[in-house]
């Protein structure tokens, strides 16, 4: 369960966040609005990426801001643009990056490392260059690293932007296939149409929380 506690984020002059006071608990959120709107940040408070200058923010009862080492490990987050995620030279070391450090055995490494590939049909690129991968390749390489980990719950950042049609259908098809809970910020509104619950951003607060058919049709509305 995830909690905001009249939460604000300041930034200078500017409030990206205000008085944010939800609870969420659903399978699939999705989450909308125009850039500016307050959305990324809202998403980045949930492991501790952005810190909240008001109110708390609470995952399974521990605090971002205090305890990210332990939220880290439990909500894993795929970025935008993937070349912005993937760390290392070689695919296979890439998702041994964050493995190493939980201290675990090296065939359990593997294991992993293995399943994964497998799951995305990325085994013949286990020993190849991360940067020469297509990108849904990579797209799914970023997707991967966080499975590896195991987290509880997953944040998606505008996970098909870069994407031509063909990848970003597969990318879609992989969240829908993720038994954790998935958090997905997406301007591609066909890929949170049939997600539990989508929450509207505008200036910084939620102005619509509902089911996705009558957010997304209030949201295009706004946006006419």
């Amino acid at each position: 369960m995830i909690r905001f506690e009249n939460v604000s984020v300041q930034f200078d002059a500017r409030r990206a966040l205000e008085g944010i006071d939800i609870t969420l608990g659903e399978k699939r959120i999705g989450i909308i609005g125009a850039n500016g709107s307050g959305k990324s940040t809202f998403v980045r408070l949930l492991n501790g990426l952005q810190t909240a200058t008001g109110g708390r923010v609470l995952v399974d009862d521990l605090d971002p801001a205090k305890d990210g080492r332990k939220v880290r490990r439990h909500v894993g987050f795929v970025f935008q643009n993937p070349d912005n995620q993937i760390v290392y030279p070689v695919v296979e070391e890439d998702l041994a990056f964050g493995l190493k450090a939980l201290k675990l055995p090296k065939d359990e490494i593997n294991r992993r490392i293995d399943e994964i590939l497998a799951r995305y049909d990325l085994s013949a690129f286990k020993t190849h260059p991360s940067h020469l991968l297509s990108g849904g390749q990579k797209q799914l390489l970023a997707i991967s690293g966080v499975l590896v980990m195991e987290p509880r719950y997953i944040v998606l950042d505008e996970p098909t932007t870069l994407l031509d049609l063909r990848n970003r259908n597969r990318v879609e098809r992989a969240i829908a296939d993720l038994d954790q809970t998935v958090i997905t910020v997406s301007h591609d509104l066909d890929l949170i149409a049939g997600y539990d619950r989508v929450l509207v951003f505008e200036n910084g607060k939620i102005v619509v929380d509902d089911i996705p058919a009558k957010a997304i049709a209030i949201y295009r509305e706004m946006m006419a």
